[in-house]
């Protein structure tokens, strides 16, 4: 299974989508607090429909109770717009952590710097950044693409 990591999600409706997308492609989600909202927010909740029973989610007190329990700190992967390398150059495997920041502003300096895999999703310039529910569309359907569905 993948794992999706939210870093501090602001909005539930993202985070139903989010959690919709895992109950689909068979993937875990992980939400670090603190959130943007409460778990049994009715727009959570309408966005995973009647999928979110189905969600293998945990969560987390904040990033450090969160990265005790990754086995291997070389496959995590963090979403950064101001990345180099693209989504599209590595090869995902079962397993993998794939990591996203609140919606507002990404991921702060202070998560990225304990890791070494940052990425980015490619885009026109004339947009900042793309949708969270949709960024983690994108890499988790090349993720699952790699790994076979």
């Amino acid at each position: 299974m993948l794992n999706i990591v939210l870093v501090e999600p602001e909005i539930p409706n993202n985070t139903g989508n989010i959690g919709r997308l895992c109950v689909g492609t068979e993937s875990r989600l992980h939400l670090i607090h603190p959130l943007g909202f409460l778990i049994d927010d009715k727009n959570l909740k309408r966005s995973g429909l009647d999928y979110w029973v189905h969600l293998n989610v945990t969560e987390y007190a904040n990033v450090n109770e969160w990265i005790k329990v990754i086995p291997d700190k070389s496959r995590v992967f963090l979403m950064s717009s101001h990345a180099q390398k693209s989504y599209l150059e590595i090869d995902f495997q079962d397993g993998d952590w794939l990591v996203f920041g609140k919606e507002s502003v990404g991921l702060s300096k202070e998560v990225l710097d304990q890791f070494d895999h940052h990425l980015k999703i490619p885009m026109s310039d004339l947009i900042r950044s793309f949708n969270i529910a949709n960024s983690v569309a994108f890499v988790v359907g090349e993720a699952k693409r790699q790994i076979g569905l």
